[in-house]
């Protein structure tokens, strides 16, 4: 876990977040699907593996009152923070793996896009399954966002998993409902495209 960590800290150090490949300028597909979702401005909305993501300042810009930002890294963090300035206090703010996370809340809405596809280890996936069945309420909704099975076999220079709707859904198990599923081809800062799949599901 520690060899984890430090792999993304030395990341975010040696790189601005908008020289990462999964840097984007607007979160367009996660917003689509927070949209669809329906949370309200009031609900409790995690971004996990947010970094320095601008999600959270569009989720602010939106008028989203309850949110959390997750990531293993306290630089990305930082950069996010530094970003946002006052509005910075608005937000929660964990660093964290999110294998080890243990909320106190329970959230309406759980996002995560490229975070779990690293989880290569069969037991950081079934940590990672028993996090969002315990941490999203009952009749909320996980929004998941992965490599397609096409899409690059590395990132960052670790191995990834890509998955499909019947792949991704045995990995969560029975308490969630495939709602929508959406591929998305993103263009890296490189201009090089990357085949997402970005998956909406709703706990039972």
């Amino acid at each position: 876990m520690n060899d984890r960590k430090d792999h993304w800290e030395k990341i975010y150090t040696e790189k601005q977040p908008d020289q990462v490949s999964w840097f984007q300028t607007t979160p367009t597909k996660s917003l689509e699907l927070i949209t669809f979702a329906g949370t309200p401005r009031d609900g409790s909305i995690i971004d996990v593996g947010g970094g320095a993501s601008v999600l959270v300042d569009r989720l602010l810009n939106a008028g989203f009152k309850n949110i959390t930002v997750l990531d293993i890294s306290n630089t990305a963090l930082e950069y996010a923070k530094k970003r946002l300035g006052d509005r910075s206090k608005l937000v929660k703010w964990q660093v964290k793996d999110v294998t080890e996370f243990n909320p106190l809340i329970k959230f309406d809405l759980w996002h995560d896009r490229a975070v779990f596809h690293f989880l290569t280890e069969e037991e950081d996936r079934k940590k990672y399954s028993a996090k969002v069945s315990s941490a999203i309420k009952p009749g909320g909704y996980l929004i998941l966002a992965s490599f397609a099975p096409d899409g690059p076999e590395k990132c960052s220079n670790l191995t990834v998993c890509r998955y499909d709707a019947g792949h991704i859904h045995r990995e969560l198990g029975t308490d969630f409902e495939l709602i929508r599923e959406e591929n998305e081809g993103h263009m890296t800062p490189w201009n090089k495209e990357q085949k997402f799949r970005y998956f909406l599901f709703r706990r039972k």
